[in-house]
């Protein structure tokens, strides 16, 4: 078997590093926040490129935060994409917002900053773009459609922990940038965890009192907050995971360049870089019109694969009340019909790869 992601093989690289770490917190008992949290804190924003970063719980209440941070209220719109995981959309339902969507880029899947302008109107407030699949979004012309209407942005970066565009970091493009350290992501907690980065002082102070019921101090609470705190060990393993996320990437990057060049001739639209940016590969994802043939084959074949994300947010049932209908966003629509992810992960043997290449080239023959 092939898995779509081998963490027990990753797990084995560093096991008494990440044990040590634990063994750290139970020692000091500091269970949650505490300076493992700290630490980490200072080390992510470090590697980002900004002042400030604030842990939190999950990936989604670093979205909330960040929303209700910059003073987004009911009433108001942001403006998304339909083609993303929906915690982009719910966390924008949660501050009693209305989400906007707008279609995406059939090359890196990330919004398409043309229809950003279609979709602004006299609520819109703020925009997030989301880097999906480990590829940043065009951030340049989304900056400058802000700057002119005078919109926050707040980068989605769940999937994007080290890519870059024109040289800086995800996280560091925008105001606000916000990760999710789901178990699955490059940099991925044992457990659920998630951070906001940003370089606005006040931002970050505001979100650090949000996530810990609005305290500023103990007991003097000036803000209507959440409990959302990050837990000390989920901050011990991420200081010592990102200590190898740079040499994980570069193994990603190596997986992907062989997928390229194995499925070049192979029929399968592969995934896109633009020159400018840095494409991490938290998703090896590739499209056909004849996907289904092609998950049945590697499923028989013993590799195992996913699809990210087989139905668009606005053809969500949850989500009807957007009143988006079918055709409302034909680009999502058509890739959410065609993707497929591949195995990926730093682990992966060559042998392993060329095997899911044989498999794809003899199905699509």
């Amino acid at each position: 078997m092939i898995p779509l992601l081998d963490l027990k093989a990753q797990y084995r690289t560093m096991q008494s590093e990440i044990e040590e770490a634990v063994l750290g917190v139970m020692r000091s008992s500091q269970y949650v926040l505490g300076e493992a949290v700290a630490a980490f804190e200072r080390d992510f924003a470090r590697y980002c490129g900004t002042e400030h970063a604030v842990a939190v719980n999950s990936g989604t209440s670093a979205l909330h935060l960040s929303l209700l941070a910059i003073g987004i209220l009911p009433g108001d719109e942001v403006i998304t994409v339909p083609f993303t995981f929906v915690a982009t959309v719910a966390a924008i339902r949660y501050t009693g917002a209305r989400p906007v969507l707008a279609d995406i880029d059939p090359g890196s899947y990330t919004i398409d900053p043309r229809n950003i302008e279609k979709a602004i109107t006299p609520r819109t407030r703020a925009i997030i773009p989301v880097h999906l699949f480990g590829h940043p979004a065009e951030m340049d012309p989304i900056l400058e459609i802000a700057r002119a209407r005078n919109l926050h942005v707040i980068e989605d970066a769940a999937q994007a922990h080290g890519s870059e565009y024109r040289g800086r970091r995800a996280g560091s493009l925008a105001q606000l940038g916000c990760f999710s350290f789901y178990p699955s992501k490059i940099l991925g907690a044992c457990g659920e965890g998630g951070i906001v980065t940003t370089s606005d002082p006040e931002l970050a102070r505001r979100i650090r009192m949000l996530r810990n019921w609005g305290q500023d101090g103990k007991y003097e609470h000036l803000l209507h907050g959440f409990n959302y705190r990050m837990d000390g060990i989920q901050g011990a393993v991420l200081g010592v995971k990102l200590r190898h996320l740079s040499r994980w990437i570069e193994g990603r990057r190596s997986r992907a360049a062989l997928y390229d060049k194995l499925l070049d001739r192979s029929k399968v639209h592969i995934p896109w870089e633009a020159p400018h940016c840095r494409h991490v590969y938290t998703l090896y994802t590739i499209r056909s019109d004849r996907r289904e043939a092609i998950r049945r084959g590697l499923e028989k074949a013993e590799v195992e694969t996913a699809i990210h994300y087989p139905i668009p947010v606005h053809l969500q049932k949850a989500y009807a009340g957007l009143g988006y209908g079918p055709g409302a966003f034909p680009v999502s629509e058509k890739i959410a019909g065609e993707i497929l992810s591949l195995p990926m992960y730093p682990e992966l043997a060559d042998a392993q790869v060329e095997k899911v290449c044989s498999v794809i080239a003899e199905t699509l023959q």
